[in-house]
Parts: structure tokens; C-alpha cells; sequence
């Protein structure tokens, strides 16, 4: 995998006045950070002088974090019909790095690649749909009819060709994708996940297959998004079994995402879930273009959700940053110490008063909001802010008039 894909700039950057946040010692006193021009870190201190040329971006006690790490999002702009563009929901919001799930599988994954992957000014990775199509038509033309949407041997070859920024393998568990077919699909992901020795992601919806059965099939290091949805026959919290079993998942390593998304959060479920010593092991949004504007609208917003639920401040920024990056292979530890790449984000919690929506409808107000300031890429300081939903916006839950299904 690229390690640093961020292209020299013209100057060097200093960071000046920031507390660390997230790389492993606790919250620290305020600091600077040398970037130099290739994009690593080249000094660590207090009073750190700037040369003529030197950026300087003044954090003035504002908190330094590794850069947000959105482990769920859709950004094949222009290859599926749900997907944004990666400016839409990257370093403009304070996320460094980006894992598309599933929109692309093997018969389409070369462009992809080609014109989102390698242009953008963020680190994007991607799990790979076992459906040849991916996401093309979401929801209108399903990925996963039947085993003549998959191709075992091109699969196998398109992961091997794109090691560098495929992360994993991805499958809808859903009756709304699959039909009848059940179990079928996750099982061959899980084959997959074997021979390739990749993690998969699991989409798991509206029943069949049933979440009762799927998280027996998976193994340390899968990821179960959209682990707090709502949805009646998918909510780890509708009985006791179930929820011994996914206790029993995260114990053995399974990683429990948020995958926020238009019908996928519940602040009831998310919050009965946190009382009862279940966090997500990973916080990430599933932007794409029908929950933009509605429910989601951004990684800073739904960070500060699960703040408002009652995870530690420290808890959410490792489910966001850390987290994901060991979920999907990278580095996670050392990440401000000389030398190595320079990704982080800037920001600051603020007090604010900010109604909400979970994926139901149901509706919070925020009291404490992370706010991005800027997102670090090597030696350069994009500017950052949280999303501001389009006026007259429709809401989350409604039935797709394109599509047919509640997005």
C-alpha cells in the first residue's frame, strides 16, 4: 500500500500551538510540528522557528489528531448513481483518508481506480464488491442476483492486479439486494476473504439472511457495518441472543462499525448499546448522495453524535482515526514521530446547540460539535469545515422515487 501518496510541496508547514490528540499517550500539552516540503515530519517541539518560506498554520490550542479516517463512504463519482465526489466528504471536512465500500466491483474497479483513486488529494482505499457491478445502479439493478453476478477467477485477479488499495471484499447481506439467496453471498465473501486473506465488510439490512446467522460465519478482523441500525430483524438490541452474539462477535475481534448512512443509525439502538458496554470499534459515515444532505451530512457530525451518546472524547477520536487504519492494514502506531508521513487533522470542540437526525428520524441536539479546521497532507494545510446540509434538503427514510427503495 502507498505509504505517502501526497505529492511534494512548494514550502515547508508548521504546525504551531497544537495539542496532540490520539497517538497513543494521552492528550499532551500544545506543541508544533515540522513538516518539511516531501511531506514528513521533520521536527517535534516547543518554539520550533519558521524559515522565510515556511507555511505556518496557527492552531492556537487546537486539538491535533492522526487524520480522520472514514472507513465507509461511496465516492465512484460518475460509476454508480449514489456516489459523491471524494472533495465532497474528504479534506474540505477534515478526512484524510477514505475507504470506498463495495461501489466498485471487478468489472469496473480499473476506473475507478484510474479516476478517483489516483487524482484525488486524499488517500483512498476500497473494499471491493464480490458483484462484478458493484453499485452501478444501487438498489435498481442489485449487484448479487445470482451466481451469475459474480466472477470468481476475475475477482480474485482484479485484488491481486490493485493490492495497494484494495482493502477487502464487500457484500450486501440484505433481502432488498439478494432475494432469497440468503446466506449464499456471504459465504463465498468469506471463501474470498480465505484465499485472498482480506477482511471482509458486511452490509447486513433487512432480513434474510438474519444477523443471528451471519455473525457466526465471520472471523477476527471482518467488519460489521452498520452495527447500530434500526431496522426491525436487523438491530442487535431486538433480543437477548442476539445481542450475546454480537458481544461474542466484537470479543473475538469482528470490528463493529457505525456506517451511519440514510437508513442505518438509531440513536436508541447506538445509546442502549453504549450503556451496556458495546461501543463500535470504528465510527464511519456511509456518505453517499442520498443521506449527504439528510441525516448524515458529514464524519465531524456523526463523530459528535456518538460523543453526545456517551462515548469518551478519547474513545471517539480512536474510532476514528486509529481504528479504521489498523482495520484496514496501515499504521497506526508512531504517527507523530519523526520522519514518518504527516496526516492529521486539525480541529477544535466547540460548544454549540445543533439538532439532528438519526436514520429512524428521530432527532438530538448536539451540544459539543467537532469542528475540522484543517486537514494536514503532507506539507499541505487544506482548509476545513463542517458540512452545511442544502437548504430544503429531503429527509432520510423516504421511498427513492428513482429507485423504488428507502434510502
Amino acid at each position: 500500500m502507498f505509504a505517502n501518496r501526497f505529492p511534494a510541496a512548494k514550502r515547508p508547514l508548521l504546525i504551531r500551538g497544537a495539542r496532540p490528540v490520539g497517538f497513543g499517550a494521552g492528550n499532551g500539552d500544545a506543541l508544533d510540528v515540522m513538516v518539511e516540503k516531501h511531506g514528513r515530519i521533520a521536527e517535534i517541539g516547543s518554539m520550533i522557528a519558521a524559515g522565510e518560506d515556511t507555511q505556518i498554520v496557527e492552531a492556537k490550542g487546537a486539538f491535533l489528531s492522526p487524520g480522520w479516517t472514514d472507513l465507509h463512504v461511496h465516492v465512484w463519482y460518475g460509476g454508480t448513481d449514489i456516489s459523491l465526489r471524494p472533495q465532497q466528504c474528504g479534506a474540505a471536512r477534515g478526512v484524510t483518508t477514505m475507504v470506498d465500500a463495495g461501489s466498485a466491483g471487478e468489472a469496473n474497479f480499473h476506473g475507478f481506480r484510474e479516476f478517483i483513486i489516483e487524482p484525488a488529494q486524499e488517500n483512498i482505499y476500497a473494499f471491493l464488491n464480490i458483484g462484478s457491478i458493484g453499485l452501478v445502479a444501487c438498489n435498481r439493478v442489485s449487484e448479487l442476483i445470482d451466481m451469475r453476478s459474480i466472477d470468481i477467477d476475475r475477482t480474485i485477479a482484479a485484488v491481486e492486479a490493485n493490492r495497494d488499495v484494495i482493502v477487502g471484499l464487500k457484500v450486501r447481506a440484505s433481502h432488498v439486494i439478494t432475494g432469497g439467496w440468503d446466506l449464499t453471498p456471504v459465504r463465498l465473501a468469506k471463501k474470498f476473504s480465505r484465499i485472498l486473506k482480506l477482511p471482509i465488510m458486511v452490509h447486513v439490512g433487512e432480513p434474510p439472511p438474519l444477523y443471528d446467522d451471519i455473525l457466526p460465519l465471520l472471523s477476527e478482523g471482518d467488519i460489521v457495518t452498520h452495527c447500530f441500525n434500526g431496522k426491525a430483524g436487523g438491530s442487535i438490541l431486538e433480543d437477548e441472543d442476539l445481542y450475546r452474539l454480537a458481544e461474542d462477535a466484537a470479543a473475538r475481534g469482528i470490528v463493529l462499525d457505525v456506517g451511519h448512512g440514510g437508513a442505518s443509525f438509531s440513536f436508541d439502538v447506538a445509546k442502549a448499546a453504549l450503556e451496556r458496554g458495546l461501543p463500535p470499534k470504528t465510527i464511519s459515515t456511509d456518505l453517499h448522495n442520498r443521506s449527504l444532505d439528510g441525516s448524515v451530512w458529514d464524519m465531524a457530525t456523526t463523530m459528535s453524535k456518538l460523543l453526545s451518546l456517551g462515548m469518551k472524547f478519547e474513545d471517539v477520536v480512536a474510532a476514528s482515526t486509529t481504528a479504521p487504519r489498523r482495520a484496514i492494514g496501515l499504521a497506526a502506531n508512531g504517527l507523530l514521530e519523526k520522519g514518518k508521513p504527516a496526516e492529521f487533522t486539525l480541529f477544535d470542540l466547540v460548544d454549540a446547540d445543533i439538532t439532528v437526525r438519526d436514520s429512524q428520524g428521530a432527532t438530538s441536539t448536539l451540544h459539543r460539535i467537532f469542528e475540522p479546521r484543517h486537514a494536514i497532507l503532507g506539507a499541505e494545510a487544506v482548509k476545513a469545515h463542517r458540512h452545511v446540509p442544502a437548504e430544503g434538503a429531503a429527509s432520510d427514510g423516504h421511498v427513492c422515487p428513482h429507485c423504488g427503495w428507502k434510502t
